[in-house]
C-alpha cells in the first residue's frame, strides 16, 4: 500500500517521468512485475516504465532505455523504439511502428501502422489486414490528438502540431500541422540563429535547439522533458494557432500559414478521412488523381527520343573530341587520360562498341601502356609519376582518379589493368587506419571520400591479381569497412561535417565517392540508409547548389546515386522510404536536364568551380548520360532509355562482397 505522502501507482501511470526519482523500492518491484507480465516477444530497456493501466498486447515489443508507456495507452502489433521515447496517456500505437531516439508522443495520439483493404468483393469485416508500417526518425515531437496513418515516414527533428492528420511523409526538420498535415516551415528557420551559425556553429546549434524547443512547445502542445509546465509560466497553447505566440512580427505571416494548412474544404477533409481508412497518401504510396502516373504521358516518349538522339549523334560528338592523335574533353582543350576513358565509356554506353578512331587492340595498348608497372599508377600526360606517401599510396592528384577511369575503361575493353596498385596492395591495416584518421573529414569531406573511392577501387583491381606476392590487398578491405562502419554518423549515415558556407555539399559529394568505391562496388549494404535519404533530400533543397541554373553534373550525380543506392535496401517504388519525394526530385531533374543536350555536342558539365565548365564535352556527356539513367531508374523507367551504365557509374556491384564480409 502506498504511503499517504508518496505518489501512488495511479499517479505514476499518468506521470511516469516522476517514477525514476520518486518511486519506493516496493513500487519498483511492482513495476518489474508489470513489465515481466507483458506478453509477446518483448524486450524492455533500462529505467523504463509501463503503466499498469495500459493495454500492452504486442506481437513484438522493443522499448529502448529511459522510455515509457503511460496510462491507458493501447499498444498492439510490432513496436520498436529507441531510447528516451514517450507514449503519453491514451496514445494508441498499432500495427508495425518504429520510433527513433528521443521521440515524444502527446496524449490521445494514434499511430496506425496497419490497415484494412476495402475491395467491393466482400464485406469490410472480411477484408484482409495490410501493413506498410510507420517510421519515425530521431528527435521528433508529435502533439496531442494527432493521427498518423499507415505507410507514413516522419523524418528526424520533426514537430507535428496538435490535432494534425499525417497522411504523407514529412521531411526532416519539418514543422507541420493541419488536416491533412502540411509543412509550415523548416524547424531550423529560427530568428537570430542563421547569423550565429555562420560565425559559431557550436553556439548556433545550442541556440537553435533552445529556440526550436520553445517553438515546438507552442506548435504541438508538448513540453520538453516531462510534460510539466515550468513554475510561474502559463501553459503553452496547444494546436496550430499557437505558432505565432510570443513573436508579434511573425504573427500575421504564421497565422496565414496555419490558416492555409487547416482551412481545408469538406472535400479535402473527406479525402483525409478516406486516407485514414485505407492508407492512400497524397503524393505518397499511390499516385494522386491530379498527377499523371509514372511512365505515362509525354515524358515516356521523351526519354526514348532523347536516348535515340544521343545514340544517333554519339559518333559525331566523339569525332569532335579526337584531335587526330588523342582525345580531348572538347575542342581547344589539352589531351587528357580521362578524356580517352570518357570516350571509351560513351561509345560502350550508346554504341556498344569502341571509339572508331582506334582499333580495340590499339585502345587497350595505349591505356595499358600508361600504367607504371612498378607502382601501378597512371600519371597525367606530360606529368611525372606522383611521389608516394610514407604508406606507399598517393594522397591527391589526377592519378587518384585514373585508378577509376583507366581501370574501368580497360575493364570495358576486356583485359583490365595489367598491374596491381602496389602501394595499396602492400599497405598494412595499421597504415590504412592511420591514413583514414588523418583525412580531412571535417574540412574537406569530398576529398576524403574521393581518396577512399580510389583506394577501394585499387583493392578491387588488386583482388584480380594473384602473382604470389604480398596478401593481394585481402587484409585492406576488412580494415577499411570496419573503420567506415564504426565512424558513420548515425544521424546522417555519412562521414564528415557540413559548413555554414557550403551546407552539406562536401559531405554528400564525399558520401557518393566513398560509397561508390566501397559499399556499392563491393555489393555491401550502407549503414543507416534512412538517415542518408533524409540528409541527401535535405541537401537537394539547398538553393546554393540546386537553384535554377546552378546544377552541375557532380552535384546532381552525388544526390541521385546515394538515393538510388539506398532504395536498393529500403524498397523501391511506392512502398519505399520517402519514395514520393525522391520521385518528385527525379522528375524535376529530368525536366531540367534533357533539354540541355546540344545537338552534335552532348552535355556540358555545368557551372561552378568543379569540373570543366558549361561547354559541352566528353566529361559532361559521360556523367549526364549516367545521371539520366539513375533519375529514370528512380522513377522505374530506365528501360525506356535502352542503355545501362557498365563502367564507373554502373549500378551493379563489380564484386559480390569480400571474404568475411560478403
Amino acid at each position: 500500500m502506498d504511503h499517504p505522502s508518496q505518489p501512488s501507482v495511479r499517479h505514476f501511470d499518468h506521470c511516469p517521468w516522476l517514477f525514476a526519482d520518486e518511486a519506493t523500492d516496493e513500487q519498483r518491484a511492482a513495476q518489474r512485475m508489470v513489465q515481466r507480465a507483458v506478453g509477446g516477444d518483448t524486450g524492455i530497456g533500462e529505467r523504463c516504465y509501463v503503466a499498469a493501466s495500459a493495454a500492452v498486447f504486442p506481437d513484438r515489443l522493443r522499448l529502448g532505455d529511459d522510455s515509457y508507456i503511460a496510462a491507458h495507452a493501447y499498444v498492439t502489433g510490432e513496436l520498436e523504439t529507441g531510447s528516451h521515447c514517450t507514449l503519453n496517456p491514451f496514445t494508441t500505437v498499432r500495427g508495425n511502428v518504429a520510433l527513433g531516439h528521443g521521440v515524444r508522443i502527446g496524449a490521445h495520439t494514434s499511430l496506425l501502422g496497419f490497415n484494412h483493404s476495402m475491395a467491393p468483393d466482400r464485406p469490410v469485416f472480411r477484408q484482409p489486414l495490410t501493413s506498410r508500417g510507420i517510421r519515425v526518425g530521431d528527435d521528433v515531437w508529435i502533439g496531442s490528438q494527432v493521427i498518423v496513418v499507415d505507410g507514413v515516414t516522419i523524418g528526424d527533428h520533426c514537430v507535428i502540431g496538435a490535432g494534425a492528420v499525417v497522411t504523407r511523409d514529412l521531411p526532416a526538420w519539418s514543422v507541420a500541422a493541419g488536416n491533412p498535415a502540411r509543412v509550415l516551415r523548416d524547424r531550423r528557420e529560427v530568428r537570430g540563429v542563421e547569423a550565429t551559425a555562420a560565425s559559431d556553429p557550436a553556439s548556433a546549434s545550442a541556440s537553435a535547439s533552445a529556440s526550436a524547443s520553445a517553438s515546438a512547445s507552442a506548435v504541438s502542445g508538448i513540453r520538453p522533458d516531462d510534460g510539466r509546465t515550468p513554475a510561474g509560466r502559463p501553459a503553452p497553447q496547444s494546436g496550430p494557432g499557437a505558432v505565432a505566440a510570443g513573436d508579434p512580427e511573425r504573427a500575421p505571416r504564421d497565422r496565414r500559414a496555419v490558416q492555409e494548412a487547416t482551412a481545408v474544404s469538406a472535400e479535402t477533409a473527406a479525402g483525409a478521412e478516406a486516407a485514414d481508412l485505407h492508407g492512400m497518401r497524397p503524393g505518397g504510396g499511390r499516385t494522386p488523381a491530379t498527377r499523371p502516373a509514372v511512365g505515362t504521358g509525354p515524358r515516356a516518349a521523351t526519354l526514348a527520343a532523347f536516348a535515340d538522339t544521343a545514340r544517333d549523334q554519339a559518333a559525331g560528338l566523339l569525332d569532335r573530341c579526337w584531335d587526330g592523335e588523342r582525345y580531348v574533353d572538347r575542342p581547344g582543350a589539352a589531351p587528357t587520360v580521362r578524356a580517352h576513358c570518357d570516350a571509351v565509356e560513351i561509345a560502350d554506353l550508346l554504341l556498344g562498341a569502341v571509339p572508331e578512331h582506334l582499333s580495340a587492340e590499339e585502345h587497350i595498348g595505349r591505356l595499358s601502356g600508361l600504367q607504371d608497372p612498378k607502382s601501378g599508377l597512371v600519371p597525367e600526360f606530360g606529368e611525372p609519376l606522383p611521389a608516394a606517401d610514407t604508406d606507399g599510396f598517393i594522397g591527391e592528384g589526377a592519378a587518384l582518379y585514373h585508378v577509376l577511369c583507366v581501370g574501368y575503361a580497360l575493364d570495358l575493353l576486356g583485359p583490365g589493368l595489367p598491374h596491381p596498385v602496389r602501394g595499396v596492395r602492400n599497405m598494412t591495416a595499421r597504415q590504412l587506419v592511420a591514413r583514414l584518421e588523418t583525412l580531412p573529414w571535417h574540412t574537406g569531406a569530398w576529398g576524403a571520400g574521393a581518396w577512399v573511392d580510389s583506394l577501394a577501387t585499387a583493392v578491387h583491381w588488386n583482388l584480380r591479381h594473384d602473382d604470389g606476392g604480398g596478401d593481394n590487398g585481402h587484409g585492406t578491405p576488412e580494415s577499411l569497412f570496419g573503420w567506415l562502419l564504426t565512424r558513420a554518423d548515425p544521424w546522417t549515415g555519412m562521414w564528415g561535417s557540413p559548413s555554414a558556407e557550403e551546407g552539406r555539399l562536401q559531405v554528400v559529394n564525399g558520401y557518393y565517392r566513398l560509397t561508390r568505391g566501397s559499399f556499392a562496388q563491393f555489393g555491401l549494404p550502407v549503414p543507416y540508409p534512412e538517415r542518408v535519404v533524409d540528409a541527401v533530400l535535405d541537401h537537394a533543397r539547398d538553393a546554393r547548389h540546386f537553384g535554377p541554373g546552378r546544377e552541375n553534373a557532380c552535384n546532381v550525380l552525388d544526390v541521385a546515386h546515394p538515393l538510388w543506392l539506398c532504395t536498393q535496401q529500403l524498397g523501391r517504388g511506392a512502398v519505399g522510404y520517402r519514395s514520393g519525394e525522391m520521385h518528385d526530385w527525379a522528375e524535376r531533374q529530368l525536366t531540367t536536364v534533357l533539354p540541355r543536350w546540344r545537338d552534335g555536342l552532348g552535355f556540358g558539365f555545368g557551372p561552378g568551380a568543379a569540373g570543366p565548365g558549361p561547354e559541352p564535352g566528353l566529361q559532361g556527356t559521360e556523367m549526364w548520360l549516367a545521371i539520366v539513367w539513375y533519375l529514370a531508374d528512380l522513377l522505374g523507367r530506365s528501360d525506356e532509355l535502352g542503355y545501362r551504365p557498365r563502367g564507373i557509374h554502373r549500378p551493379e556491384p563489380t564484386r559480390q562482397g569480400i571474404a568475411g564480409l560478403g
